[in-house]
């Protein structure tokens, strides 16, 4: 069984206490697949200077935020880690060269829970957290997800977890319509992942319009490329946007 890799753009933390179609999308998205025995999530909340496997076997869920309604420290994702996969996850980067260090305390950041605790709200699939390294550029993340690849066809699903556009700056509370700019470049995204042009992908600050204002920094479109490393040619399974300039994008990579 080989499953394909997933981006998803995970929005705010809030995404599970609201209704809407990207929760109707989350919800159903697993259905859509063979069962995963495993998830390996790739969060843009995770990251360190070189590549981090959390090897906890009940990791805790965190609440890596401010300002959002109180009830969200009620939600739990209940999902056990995976610690003898968390070490296979850790010899496949080894084996490429990665200098890969393991962390027994790293919960499940709210990147990994608010897609999740949709997608599987009853915690049954066991969940590995892997860091990204924010420092380092698309082309080292396209390796990272090769690297991974062979987890593929052990039943193991690859989750990049981030944002199709990202620019905090530009959050609206009032869910304004988006913004020329975020539309242009969610359009330039889809299309680049449609024809499969990872050159144009990799470089997207040259080639994207509206680059550096969608991404301020690069942490949440870089679970994309570990998902496109890991994958091969991908679609796009859901589109939308919340909060007036963030993207909701989802994308498929099989």
């Amino acid at each position: 069984m080989t499953l394909p890799t997933l981006f998803l753009s995970h929005g705010a933390p809030d995404l599970p206490l609201r209704s809407g179609p990207t929760q109707d999308f989350l919800r159903g998205l697993l259905r859509d697949l063979p069962r995963p025995r495993a998830i390996v999530a790739i969060s843009a909340h995770w990251l360190t200077v070189h590549p981090t496997v959390g090897t906890a076997a009940h990791p805790r869920t965190l609440y890596d935020f401010g300002g959002f309604p109180p009830q969200l420290s009620t939600l739990v994702h209940r999902a056990p880690g995976d610690p003898a996969l968390a070490m296979q996850v850790a010899d496949c980067l080894t084996a490429a060269g990665f200098p890969t260090r393991t962390d027994d305390q790293r919960g499940y950041d709210h990147g990994v829970w608010t897609p999740l605790i949709l997608m599987d709200p009853e915690g049954s699939i066991p969940v590995v957290p892997l860091a990204l390294q924010p420092q380092e550029t698309p082309d080292y993340h396209l390796r990272l997800g090769a690297a991974l690849a062979p987890l593929r066809r052990d039943g193991v699903l690859l989750v990049g977890s981030g944002a199709a556009t990202h620019n905090l700056w530009a959050f609206d509370g009032a869910h304004g319509p988006p913004p020329d700019w975020a539309i242009a470049f969610d359009d330039w995204l889809a299309a680049a992942i449609a024809r499969n042009d990872r050159a144009a992908l990799a470089s997207y600050r040259t080639h994207a319009p509206f680059a550096a204002k969608n991404h301020p920094t690069s942490e949440h479109l870089l679970p994309l490329f570990v998902a496109l490393g890991a994958g091969g040619q991908g679609r796009q399974l859901h589109q939308g946007f919340t909060y007036g300039a963030f993207s909701m994008a989802a994308y498929r990579f099989d």
